[in-house]
Parts: C-alpha cells; structure tokens; sequence
C-alpha cells in the first residue's frame, strides 16, 4: 500500500482590512478546496445568536475559533487539504495550529498578506461604515485597538514550520492570483512539504 499522504493547510493571515477573504476566495475556488474562515462563523453565529457589542463580538470570535479549528481538524484528519483564514496572530494562533499539526500531521502553507499603514488604516474605516460588513463586528467600536495593527501595515508570520508567502495587497489589482495559487500548488505537491 503506498504511503499515505500529507495533508496540507494552506493559511491566509494579516492584519484586518488586508483583503484576506477576498484572497482566500480566489485562492480556494482556484485551487479547489475548501475555506474555512473565522468570520464566516462568526457571522453565521452573529445571525443565528444575536449581536449587541463589541464584547459579544469577541465572544463569538472566540467561539468561531473553537469552531473553526475542530473543522480544520476533521478535515486535516479526512487527509483533505483545506485554505482557512482568519488575522490570525503569531503570539495566540501559533499554538493552535502546532496542535493541529501534531494531531492531524499536517503541513502548512502561509499566505500573509501586508498592505501600506495608512492604506490599511483608510480601508478598516471605511469598512467599519460600509453596509457590505456585518454589523456584528462592531468595527465602528473598535478601530482605536486596532490602529497600532493597521498602521503597521503587517503581523509577524506564525511560528510553524513550512514557506511563508508574503503578498501586499496595498494595490489588490495588482496581485497575480493566478501565479500565486500556480506558486501553492508546486508547494502542495513537493515531496517533503506536502
């Protein structure tokens, strides 16, 4: 019986407003596989549960979280690849996802999208006033926390083993998708990473 093979997580992270989802979209419909987003949850749950705050928007987050790593999980376990999404920071996701690698035996693929500060900081408000974002995320509530974030412009990457694909989507017309899933899917197939 030949051996079994790696599945393999592909990871779009940064900070908000960096045009992740709409990466992760492309990437996945490009690449045939399935997504699973935090807020894709969260918004689910926002619809299903109620909104009120941005301190019910954070218990929902978490509880997305929970969520969306027993999906990976049961996924990553089926030997499936998968993209997921989320801003995913390195100080409380690298943890996450190292138990996810060692109990499904995955490999990772890290997308990080960056994008100019003040870019960022101009796009997170006017998201935050946009009728196209769930008004569950109380972003109208919370751009003072994430300012110092936006106008870094960037997260430092997870801490997890595998390639690390820097994209900056300060310009989103820019971006070659094309390229970029041709690019994820010779990582998916490499021996030794996938």
């Amino acid at each position: 019986m030949p051996p079994t093979r790696q599945p393999v997580v592909v990871i779009v992270s940064g900070p908000p407003g960096t045009g992740k989802t709409t990466l992760a979209t492309k990437l996945a419909k490009l690449l045939t596989l399935p997504l699973y987003s935090r807020d894709m949850i969260k918004e689910a749950l926002f619809d299903t549960l109620g909104w009120s705050d941005r301190q019910r928007s954070k218990e929902l987050g978490a509880a997305s979280a929970t969520v969306l790593f027993t999906l990976l999980e049961a996924a990553l376990t089926a030997g499936a690849d998968c993209v997921t999404e989320s801003n995913f920071r390195r100080t409380h996701a690298t943890a996450d996802f190292r138990r996810l690698i060692d109990q499904t035996g995955c490999a990772v693929v890290q997308v990080q999208c960056v994008a100019d500060g003040p870019v960022l900081l101009e796009r997170f408000t006017v998201r935050s006033a946009s009728a196209e974002r769930h008004p569950g995320h109380c972003d109208d509530q919370n751009a003072a926390e994430f300012r110092a974030e936006l106008l870094a412009g960037r997260y430092e990457p997870l801490d997890l083993p595998g390639p690390v694909l820097t994209v900056d989507t300060t310009d989103f017309q820019t971006i070659d998708i094309q390229a970029l899933a041709a690019q994820i899917t010779a990582l998916l197939h490499r021996p030794g990473t996938a």
